[in-house]
Parts: C-alpha cells; structure tokens; sequence
C-alpha cells in the first residue's frame, strides 16, 4: 500500500493548486479524480470552455456587425458550429494536458478513479482497477455539479445544463434561459452571438443580484440593446416538452399573472450545488451542513482533524479562483506556515461583453451595514481608449469610507475589467485610499483611466474628463 503525507480528492482548480503547493512544500502528494481528465469543471465543462465560445462567438459577432465600420470588407459570413465546438474542445484538451505536465513536474502521483473514505488515514480507489492508499492528511475538493428545480426534469437533450450548452450541435432557434446569474447570462450570449433568439428568466428582481446594483441596472440595459429579452422577477412553475418544443410556465411576481414561454432549447442555470456523491463521509463521521457542504473551521479544517476540504464543497463563493487561494491555505497551513485568506477582496467576474467584474463591499451591503461611504463613478464612454475600440458601455464604481477615504468596493462594467479589476484587489489588499489610486499615474489612452477618474469622484467629487 502506497502512503502519502497528503491526498487530494478532486482535481480541478482547487485539487490540483493544492496538490501542486504540498508538492512545493515537501509533503509526498498523490491526487484521486473520477474522470479521465484532471482539471475538474472549471477546465472541462466550466471556465475554459465557456470563455473559448465567448471568444470565439464575439469573434463571429464582430464580423457580422462591426468589421464594415472598421473599414474591413468580408463579404458572407458563414458559422461552422461543429468547428467552433472543436475548437473549444482543442483549448480543454491543451490546458487539461498541461495540468497533467504539472502534476509529473511536481512528483504528484495520480489515481483515476472514485475516492471514498474507508477511514480517516485511508482511501479506497475505485477505477480501473481497485486499490487502497493511505495518507496522513486529506484534502477534499470534490467540487460542485449544475442545480435545478425540484419539478424540472433534465433530459440533457433539450432541457439542459451548462455543460450540455457547450457542446450543441446547432443553435437554438429559441433558448430560453433559467437564471440570471453569471452561468446563464454568459452562455445565453454566446447563443444570442451565434443567432438564437433569448430569453432570460430569472426570479430575482435583477440580474446578478450579489453584485451591485449599479451594474445590475448596467448589464440588464446593455443586454437589452444587444436584442436579449429579459424577464426579471419571473418564478418559473413549469417546463414541459412536446416533441422539440419546451413550455417553459411562469408566474410574473410584479404583475401576479402566469406567463409562457415557448422554446426548442431551455437551459437551467439556477446555481450549483456541492458535489459529495462517492466519498463516504459517513464512514469517518466528516459533517455536513443542511445544504450539503461540507463544514470546516478557521483553518479550513473538517470536524475530523486530519480532513480539510477546499472550493466548491465547502461555504462561500463558487469561483475557481476562491478555491485556487484555499489550496494553497490548506497546503501551507500544514507546512506549519500561517497563511491568509481575505474572503472581502475575492474579485468575482461576468465574462459577458460588456464584462461585469466587483471586489469589496457592494452599496447595498454598505447600506444595511450602516457604513457611511462616498461614491465615485466614472462612465466608460468618456474615454479616448473606449472610443477607439467601440467599447462605451459600463462604468467604473468606486466606494470609500467617508472619513478615511479608505477603498471599500470596487465595481465596474465594460471593455476587459475582468483584467483590470486587479487593480482593485491590489489597492484594496494594501487598504489604499481612493485619493491613493487618484494620484497614481495611468496610461492613456486605456480603460484604466476609468479607474483614476472613478476615484477622483469618490475623493473629491473632481474627475477631469467629464
């Protein structure tokens, strides 16, 4: 029986990062994953994936609707599906082969096959073949699967989730979206891009309702001009297939009348759920809470000691960068290091066009909280650099403590800010005033410069270009 100072269930970007980092500690690491690829749902069926036909779709887009303006002539225009697919599944293929470099660079010992518990310092595998290993600590980051309602069933054909969205084999006529979160409205572009009709169905009030409100009023305007139907503050009560036709039944909660929707493809994206199935928990008596995730301490740390678990399986956001950063805690933490993690500057990201990108504490939440803040808003169109590239939707949103100055929330929509909220999260995790970001020198003509201006108006009501 092989014997480990530390195993790794699940290997997406929380498994893996851990596993790389106890590696770089010293520790010997083996990593157990059920599929035949590592990467988990962030490489396979989530973040890479999907951001492959977000790009490969605005590409499309963009020759269809803007090329002419640009002075750039394409006559017909044709979209391949199968090719745009194919070229999707190329960029999984070499990321998840790159993870699998990592592990061979790193020592890691990879097991294919189900992880269960048969107690607290043993694992059985169940893949090819059967077998045992044993391991002073382990990690769980066995990650999350799609959500649904309890009466929609999923035929995987037409009522789908994220994962059957990205490998269609036409598009949609009409797609009906279930959700307004970050999965339906980024996936329900992709096919609005491609040529589908869509419409968005969410229950809430506003689309991505944890972010601000600000850029929820944003991105909801923004959708509309791009010809996205929007039904906010719809409960969905019934989805029904006839053959290739799905009714989609819904009560309208501001005006209390039911409504339908009529659609040949429905994608339900109403959240995710952690994903325990397999482990046997029972067996070492790890806990779970009411939702079905696994519980854990400060420190990451089960109610059985020598069990951590990481990501999606346990509380907070669901983003592969969250689970990336408790990877590397865990891992260190049994170094016997003192690692950190500050939950509040985890930036979260809409890869929609325009993006939708937020780190810090929203308006809403400075509100309820009492906080008293000053706000700063800059909008994109005033920009040179987004006049030169057609990008004026969005804004950028600065919130700072009205005593302190000190950057409480940062908020943007538009041209890249999945890239430039790093901005954000640097200032913020060196507590800076929103004077300090004012001072800095940015480059023009870019996008950042909504920033310096956005922070100019929390400071002194003062931006220089509107």
């Amino acid at each position: 029986m092989s014997s480990y100072d530390v195993a790794v269930i699940g290997s997406g970007p929380g498994g893996y990062v851990a596993a790389i980092r106890c590696a770089q500690l010293g520790m010997k690491t083996a990593i157990i994953e059920k599929y035949s690829t590592l990467g988990g749902t962030c490489l396979n069926v989530g973040c890479i994936p999907s951001k492959a036909l977000l790009d490969s779709s605005h590409h499309y887009e963009d020759s269809i609707k803007h090329f002419e303006e640009h002075g750039i002539e394409v006559g017909e225009v044709k979209l391949n599906l199968e090719k745009m697919i194919a070229r999707k599944q190329g960029v999984v293929d070499m990321t998840t082969k790159g993870i699998e470099f990592l592990m061979g660079k790193n020592k890691i010992d990879v097991y294919q096959g189900v992880g269960s518990f048969k107690d607290a310092t043993h694992i059985n595998i169940d893949g090819e073949k059967k077998e045992t290993i044993e391991a002073k600590n382990t990690i769980i980051a066995t990650g999350s699967k799609p959500s649904t309602l309890p009466f929609i069933t999923l035929d995987k054909e037409r009522i789908i989730t994220s994962t059957e969205a990205l490998k269609l084999k036409e598009v949609p006529k009409h797609l009906v979206v279930i959700g307004g979160g970050v999965i339906g409205l980024e996936l329900g572009q992709v096919y609005k891009r491609l040529g589908a009709e869509v419409t968005v169905v969410e229950y809430m009030d506003r689309l991505i309702a944890g972010m601000d409100g600000a850029q929820s009023k944003e991105i909801l305007k923004t959708l509309k001009k791009q010809k996205m139907k929007i039904a906010v503050s719809h409960a969905v009560t019934a989805v029904e297939r006839n053959g290739d036709e799905i009714t989609v039944k819904a009560t309208n909660n501001k005006k209390n009348a039911e409504v339908e929707f009529k659609a040949d493809y429905v994608l339900v994206a109403v959240g995710r759920h952690a994903y325990t199935d397999g482990l046997n928990l029972e067996a070492v008596g790890v806990a779970t809470d009411d939702r079905g995730k696994v519980e854990v301490n400060e420190h990451l740390q089960t109610n059985v000691s020598n069990i951590y678990a990481i990501g999606d399986v346990i509380k907070g956001a669901m983003l592969a960068h969250k689970a990336e950063e408790e990877g590397v805690f865990v891992a260190e933490t049994l170094a016997g290091q003192k690692p950190h993690i500050n939950y509040n500057l985890i930036p979260g990201v809409v890869y929609t066009w325009p993006e939708v990108a937020s780190v810090g504490k929203t308006e809403e939440q400075l509100k309820e909280s009492g906080v008293e803040y000053k706000s700063g808003q800059f909008p994109m169109r005033a920009l040179g650099r987004s006049r030169a590239s057609g990008d004026i939707d969005g804004f950028v949103k600065i919130l700072a403590d009205k005593t302190t100055d000190e950057v409480l929330g940062v908020h943007m929509v538009g041209a890249r800010v999945a890239d430039l909220i790093a901005e954000g999260v640097t200032a913020m995790e060196f507590r800076a005033s929103a004077e300090d970001i004012a001072r800095m020198s940015h480059a023009h003509p870019t996008y950042a410069e909504a920033v310096k201006e956005a922070a100019l108006a929390a400071t002194e009501d003062r931006p220089l270009h509107i």
